[in-house]
């Protein structure tokens, strides 16, 4: 199977469609945002791939010009230290944790054979896991101790919007998240340029290096997440918005949005059945995914969690 045209699901597992929704509410405002914030002063950019790299299906062209207004963004993705303060300040409980279980890549797992309740066909690499979640992002026998600078994962969109509700910010939306990533770059693959690795033939980003996905033989040590300030920032000072974690946006998601996207400041579809997610993470491998782009786009249902999922926020001013 060619995996860098089959949809989604290479990238990231859904929750079945059939999973019982779990009410959860989080206490809204009150809470401190830690990140540090880049203040960025919009502007127009191309938005979309400009390179033919592109994913059938994933609409990543026309390329259209976009006008985005000024905005504060998180310089990194909220990290486990971060969603602790919400969690522990509110008492909330992720998706992950109502519904008992998540999804965990099947080398990073630490848990006992009888927690893993299946593996989807398409995806073998991905494993259904009873106990996972943010604090125990590999299985019931991991946990967050020493990693509290890595971002959270096990989030779904759902739980990330109870910590913006939380600590009044909000999700970014595609159109300013890949403002963000280009870091003033117009065009190009990556945050940094065109090519993926640098002149001593290093990696710039966390992504799958080896044989995909059975082999990781990167040098950097990483098999799952890296620290949020590993590698280098981009232009505008933003750090990993490509590989590590997705990222999910506010938008609904829809292939063919591009085609009718208003020139400013664009918000997405009114209504959809996936958000979307934006950045690619430890996972993507040129052999099967290769959304750690500028311009890739992909998408989850907003209960979906998996160990290689987060986000990060932008101020909560009203846009225009």
């Amino acid at each position: 199977m060619d995996h860098q045209t089959d949809g989604k699901s290479c990238c990231t597992p859904s929750r079945p469609a059939t999973a019982a929704a779990r009410s959860n509410a989080a206490a809204s405002g009150g809470g401190v945002h830690l990140v540090e914030q880049v203040a960025l002063p919009g502007g127009v950019f191309v938005m979309g791939d400009a390179n033919g790299d592109g994913n059938p299906g994933d609409g990543e062209r026309p390329l259209h010009e976009v006008r985005i207004s000024p905005f504060a963004i998180d310089a990194t993705s909220v990290t486990n230290d971060d969603f602790a303060r919400f969690a522990d300040a509110t008492g909330y409980r992720t998706e992950a944790e109502a519904f008992g279980y998540s999804a965990v890549f099947h080398l990073a797992l630490q848990a006992d054979d009888q927690d893993i309740l299946g593996r989807p066909p398409q995806t073998p690499w991905w494993l259904g896991v009873s106990g996972a979640d943010w604090r125990r992002p590999n299985g019931r026998n991991s946990s967050i101790d020493g990693l509290g600078d890595h971002p959270v994962v096990h989030v779904s969109w759902n739980d990330a919007q109870a910590y913006c509700r939380w600590a009044g910010r909000r999700l970014p939306t595609e159109a300013e998240w890949e403002y963000a990533a280009r870091g003033g770059l117009a065009g190009t693959r990556y945050p940094w340029g065109d090519a993926l690795l640098d002149d001593q033939s290093a990696f710039r980003c966390n992504i799958w290096q080896g044989v995909f996905p059975t082999v990781n033989d990167g040098t950097d040590g990483w098999l799952t997440t890296a620290p949020v300030r590993t590698y280098a920032p981009n232009g505008f000072g933003l750090w990993q918005t490509i590989g590590n974690v997705w990222e999910w946006c506010d938008d609904w998601f829809d292939p063919n949005y591009y085609g009718r996207s208003p020139r400013e400041n664009p918000a997405g579809p009114r209504e959809g059945s996936q958000r979307c997610m934006r950045g690619g993470s430890y996972l993507c491998h040129p052999s099967y995914c290769n959304r750690y782009r500028n311009a890739a786009r992909a998408s989850n249902t907003p209960d979906s969690s998996a160990g290689n999922i987060g986000f990060r926020t932008v101020a909560n001013a009203k846009r225009p």
